[in-house]
Parts: C-alpha cells; sequence; structure tokens
C-alpha cells in the first residue's frame, strides 16, 4: 500500500504517544511483522520471558492467540491489516500494559465455559480493542463521566480537560479514526491520580493495575465515552451546546431517558 501514511491525521489528539512510532516506520509500503517488532523496546519480554515479535499470522494457523502469545512470545499478525498494525503499535507504546493483559487472559483460560470468556477476560478484551484511559486528578469530572452526565463532563468542566490525560490504547478504536465520526465511543477506564500522569509511568501503572485486579475486574468498571466530546477532538465543527445536545451521541443512562 503506497504512502499509507497519508491515511492518518497525525495532527489528531488521538495519536499522541503513536506518532514517533509512526515516523519512524517507512512510507513506501505497508509495514511487515518484522518491521514491526523493530519498533518494540529493547529487551522487552513477555509473560514466559520470552521476547515479544510479530509474527505473520500464515505461519501461526490455529494458534490459540492469548495462549500463544504467553507461551513463545510470537503475536500472530495479519500482512497489509489496518486493525493488526494498529495493535502493534499499541504493544510498541504500551508493552507492560499489554503484556500484564496477557498475563491474566492466560491465567484464567480454563474459566472459558461455552464459549463465554468470563467477566475478567470479557473487560480486558473491551480495553484492548476499544479502550481509552482517562487519567485526572479533578475527581467531579471523572464522577460526571462515569454518569454519563455529559454537560458537567464537557461543558462545566471543559477547564478540567487542560489537566487530563487521555491515553488511547485500544487498537480498534486507532483504526476507527481513519474515518471518524461523531457518535465514535471507546471504553474509558476512568483512574483518579494525585497529580499528572506525565510525572509517573503510565504504562507500570496499568499494567500493575490490570495485574491485581485493583483498576479493571469486569466490564461494568468501563464507562463509555464519545470522544469527540473531549474539547479539541472534533475537527468538522464547533463544540457548543448544541453539538452536545445531540443525545444519539451523547446519550443519557437508561434510567434518565424520556
Amino acid at each position: 500500500m503506497q504512502d499509507w501514511k497519508s491515511h492518518i491525521d497525525r495532527n489528531h489528539p488521538c495519536w499522541v504517544g503513536y506518532r514517533e512510532l509512526l515516523e519512524r516506520l517507512p512510507g513506501d509500503a505497508f509495514p511487515d511483522p518484522q518491521t514491526l517488532s523493530g519498533l518494540l523496546p529493547s529487551g522487552r519480554a513477555g509473560a514466559a520471558a520470552k521476547g515479544i515479535r510479530f509474527c505473520p499470522a500464515a505461519e501461526l494457523p490455529e494458534v490459540a492467540y492469548e495462549k500463544h502469545i504467553f507461551e513463545t512470545g510470537e503475536v500472530s499478525t495479519r500482512e497489509n491489516s489496518w486493525h493488526d498494525l494498529f495493535n502493534a503499535l499499541v504493544w510498541c507504546r504500551f508493552p507492560q500494559l499489554k503484556t500484564a493483559m496477557n498475563e491474566v487472559h492466560y491465567r484464567h483460560l480454563d474459566e472459558e465455559q461455552g464459549g463465554r470468556r468470563g467477566s475478567r477476560r470479557d473487560a480486558l478484551t473491551l480495553l484492548d480493542e476499544s479502550g481509552v484511559v482517562v487519567f485526572s486528578r479533578d475527581e467531579a469530572l471523572l464522577s460526571a463521566l462515569s454518569a454519563r452526565n455529559w454537560d458537567v463532563a464537557f461543558i462545566q468542566r471543559r477547564g478540567a480537560w487542560n489537566e487530563t490525560d487521555i491515553r488511547v490504547c485500544g487498537h480498534a478504536i486507532l483504526e476507527k479514526f481513519l474515518a471518524p465520526y461523531k457518535s465514535l465511543t471507546a471504553h474509558a477506564l476512568l483512574v483518579p491520580v494525585q497529580d499528572t500522569v506525565s510525572a509517573a509511568d503510565p504504562d507500570a501503572i496499568l499494567a500493575e493495575g490490570i495485574r491485581t485486579g485493583s483498576l479493571l475486574k469486569s466490564p461494568g468498571d468501563l464507562s463509555p465515552l464519545p470522544l469527540m466530546g473531549i474539547p479539541g477532538w472534533w475537527k468538522d465543527g464547533e463544540q457548543d451546546e448544541a453539538f452536545y445536545a445531540d443525545r444519539h451521541v451523547f446519550r443519557l443512562p437508561r434510567k434518565n431517558r424520556p
């Protein structure tokens, strides 16, 4: 795929933390698994002390995805796949978080019954595919987001977003930003912090919380977040009161719906 980077609006805030990785990739051909492996932090070990590396999916037919990663360090990666490209980029940006998620998946494999993975693994899958992490020291903002009180979160507490750190970790969300739309909604992990998260290591914080379960135990620990409501994330018009009054996007909790 020639000039594949032109499909990505790297000026959008969702790509913060990924821009440097994208710049390191050649633009004349879609990245293959070997090229993507070169972006991984040196010495990055997987859960079984195997070095993580991306391998062509065609060479790993019918493997159990999470089990295979844990036992070998090999991440099955389809060539010419946007979805798998963004999964690889998340591995490169959040290696500790992705390793922790893989460990927890592996520990809970025997809980799967009748095709159902269990609450813990369901929550991890949602975060992995469509997750964002919101670090904020503004408790009122986090409470409003949890309660889906969009007027408070996006209008009354608008200034609080200047000291709020949003980290996109869901690779399916990154894929949707190839053609973003107003109702694009993520599963948000809301994390209160005492200070700006930039002073700490968010990857390590998230990995520890995932391993212990202190941050995520079930899908109910994730909150829906209409991403275009975040100040500066909607590029196709004003984010005014009329914008936020659109209940097809900024939906009220079921109990509050007319």
